[in-house]
């Protein structure tokens, strides 16, 4: 094709506006948008492709994705040889971008190794967004290690996904360390989670001045904070540090979400899939008898969070946070889930334009509009009608990143 070309014919959903852009065309020159516009554009020369009235929407994002994922047996993680995890990753990543999701944002684990892959060509995957190593305390959600473990050394846990620190001067070292490396956000656990063998759930974790010197460091480079959170006091304490990505919020209360909703700059990232994933699959993931107990109740309070914030105005994004070789189709899964408690067209704004907004990327991806990205999707039906559209392949025809076709099966 030539470096410009039309896809004409299509029913556009911008990543916005509930109404959609009838018989509309998007004007594609290089790796950016052009033009969009009802009817049939006329540009000299260009490439045309007629969608036949099909639904074309941006690319999507996942904002809680982990490429290195391989396996929920986080010891087992930690022992393989990185070769190996790259092999893994290099077919997370590649199957997510087949999936339609053309950005993701790894908060634990991913680095600019995999990053320069991507960019270099030798992975064909979405753009990535890393944080490098997660941080956690000693005994954290981070900290894999069991309670009959004895540490060789003196020195702290470092895993694939996680690194231990303690103190907020170390917190602001290892901050530091992650962003000279190029890391778009720093990741901090400050409650209890479910694969950490060690720490209840509803546990804080980090002091207000540890968090608030990770803050304090992202901010430095134009960057911000995501945490890991399953409480309600961790959500209220990620508010008055200034996080900006609250991830999880799977216990977030009616008053802690006008709280959030009246701050500048806090949004929610639910993640359900990995609930549902633990929950169906859980004793052949090869977790701690621990993680399989503590995962129990947390369904439903996610969904009561999300219904709790959505009153109050949150903005919510979306991520997965999907693990093992197995499951991660369940990404495209995410959507089915939030139905239960949310609009579609609320969820299609969550991996679209609000994802994009909490990443820093507002007005580049998701959105249909001149000048931005040309990350996007075409789909045979509409998923306003049909969420589980996103669960097959076939009907999601062309799926373009940066102006470049990695499907077109039209």
């Amino acid at each position: 094709m030539s470096n410009v070309f039309i896809l004409k014919n299509a029913i556009i959903f911008d990543g916005t506006n509930e109404e959609l852009l009838q018989g509309g065309s998007v004007v594609v020159e290089g790796e950016r948008i052009r033009e969009v516009c009802t009817g049939t554009a006329k540009v000299s020369g260009a490439t045309e492709l007629d969608l036949g009235g099909r639904f074309l929407m941006p690319g999507l994002l996942d904002l809680h994705f982990h490429a290195y994922s391989a396996s929920f047996n986080l010891n087992q993680l930690d022992r393989m040889p990185k070769p190996l995890l790259v092999a893994h990753a290099t077919r997370i990543l590649e199957g997510a971008l087949q999936r339609g999701f053309t950005t993701v944002r790894d908060p634990g684990g991913g680095d600019v190794g995999l990053s320069l892959a991507i960019d270099q060509g030798l992975i064909d995957g979405p753009r990535f967004l890393y944080g490098g190593k997660a941080l956690s305390q000693t005994g954290g959600h981070g900290d894999f290690r069991r309670h009959d473990e004895e540490q060789p050394c003196a020195c702290a846990y470092s895993g694939v996904i996680c690194q231990v620190v303690d103190g907020a001067d170390q917190v602001r070292k290892l901050c530091r360390d992650e962003l000279r490396k190029g890391a778009h956000h720093i990741k901090l656990f400050i409650s209890g989670g479910v694969t950490s063998p060690t720490d209840p759930i509803w546990m804080p974790q980090f002091t207000d001045a540890e968090i608030r010197a990770a803050v304090e460091e992202a901010e430095t480079r134009r960057k911000y904070v995501v945490v890991h959170c399953l409480s309600d006091d961790g959500a209220q304490r990620s508010v008055r540090n200034g996080v900006r990505s609250i991830d999880h919020g799977m216990d977030i209360t009616d008053d802690t979400a006008r709280m959030i909703a009246e701050a500048p700059a806090s949004y929610v990232v639910p993640t359900l899939a990995v609930v549902r994933e633990i929950l169906d699959h859980g004793p052949t993931l090869g977790m701690h008898p621990e993680s399989l107990e503590k995962v129990k109740p947390i369904y439903a309070r996610a969904l009561e969070s999300i219904e709790n914030c959505q009153r109050a105005g949150v903005k919510l994004g979306m991520g997965t946070d999907i693990f093992g070789t197995d499951h991660h189709h369940l990404q495209s899964h995410e959507f089915v889930y939030r139905s239960e408690v949310s609009k579609p067209i609320d969820i299609l704004r969550s991996a679209t334009s609000i994802n994009a907004e909490i990443a820093q990327l507002d007005g580049e991806v998701g959105c249909v509009a001149p000048d931005a990205l040309a990350d996007l999707v075409v789909l045979d039906g509409n998923p306003l009608d049909d969420l589980t559209i996103f669960q097959d392949p076939a009907r999601m025809p062309v799926i373009l990143k940066g102006g470049e076709f990695k499907r077109n099966a039209l």
